[in-house]
């Protein structure tokens, strides 16, 4: 049995593997392209009479904006998608779903828990399908996190950043990126909180002395022009919070570990954040802080994608 009949060539976007560098770099232009135009109020709809599907398993607030907007601004109707709203809430197998839905839209944005699950979705699939964010990558955060760095600091290869916090969805991603575009990166993670094995093994091989844990925040912000966090406790992890108060202990971006980055060092976070937990409030508010360009740049960068891989 097909897992569908229509033989269109199609492209995902479930993590940044499988891309080149030229590939992600020119989307980042295109983001920055779309960016200008929006600034100057010109239309540009090249996906009108196109529908987008937003299928969330999660909460959402910057993907699900960022998404529905940039769909109606390049000319497409988004379709908010909640899988408790929806059959797949009841049960529905992905392979009917992603069929079915196909036959509806042109593409569709996955916002789910197991990576499994937006796998699944895009075998199935006949239309694109991006990944709005998995327990295991966020992409579409990190395209956005490396355009608001390269606006800030310039050339990608320039850029040595210091994640500090949980080996999460966000990290993987960023370890993704760092080995794909040529910038360093060092991750402080807890004992125990490092990230997927299998995602530092295959950066690390793929572009040996670029990614690195280190053993602790000092470390990893020491020089660094780009200091990054996310919150202790992820989406699914609510019970686990307690806990991870007290292994994270130390691992906060504060006044004392930014000033160990460079002077033209800039703080991103993906948000929401927990203010006085993994960032100090006067950090997020500070002049080195670009979290809100970087929530901005969410909309670009997957309006980029957007025209892309649906147009």
């Amino acid at each position: 049995m097909s897992k569908h009949t229509d033989a269109k060539q199609k492209r995902d976007f479930l993590s940044l593997d499988g891309w080149s560098k030229q590939e992600l770099l020119g989307l980042l232009e295109r983001a920055r392209e779309l960016k200008e135009l929006r600034r100057l109020g010109e239309r540009h709809q090249p996906l009108a009479g196109k529908s987008v599907g937003l299928v969330f398993e999660k909460a959402s607030t910057r993907t699900r904006v960022s998404f529905s907007v940039g769909a109606f601004e390049l000319g497409a109707q988004a379709l908010d998608l909640p899988v408790a709203q929806t059959q797949l809430g009841r049960g529905e197998p992905i392979p009917d779903a992603a069929r079915v839905l196909s036959r509806y839209v042109h593409g569709l944005v996955i916002r789910t828990f197991a990576h499994e699950r937006l796998e699944e979705f895009a075998r199935w699939s006949s239309v694109p399908v991006i990944n709005g964010l998995t327990d295991l990558h966020h992409p579409c955060q990190i395209l956005a996190d490396v355009q608001t760095a390269m606006e800030r600091l310039g050339a990608v290869e320039d850029l040595e950043v210091a994640w500090i916090g949980d080996g999460n969805n966000v990290a993987h991603s960023w370890i993704e990126a760092a080995s794909i575009l040529g910038f360093r990166l060092r991750l402080a993670c807890p004992e125990g909180y490092g990230p997927d094995a299998a995602v530092l093994a295959a950066a690390q091989a793929r572009a040996p002395g670029l990614v690195s844990c280190v053993g602790s925040p000092e470390e990893a912000a020491r020089g660094a022009n780009v200091l990054t966090t996310d919150v202790w406790a992820s989406m699914g992890q609510e019970e686990e919070a307690k806990v991870r108060a007290a292994a994270f202990a130390g691992f906060k971006i504060d006044r004392q570990l930014l000033s160990l980055a460079t002077s033209e060092a800039i703080v991103l976070h993906c948000l929401p954040a927990h203010r006085g937990e993994e960032i100090d409030e006067g950090v997020l508010e500070g002049p080195s802080s670009a979290v809100f360009d970087e929530a901005e740049n969410r909309l670009h960068v997957q309006k980029a994608l957007l025209e892309l891989l649906v147009g």
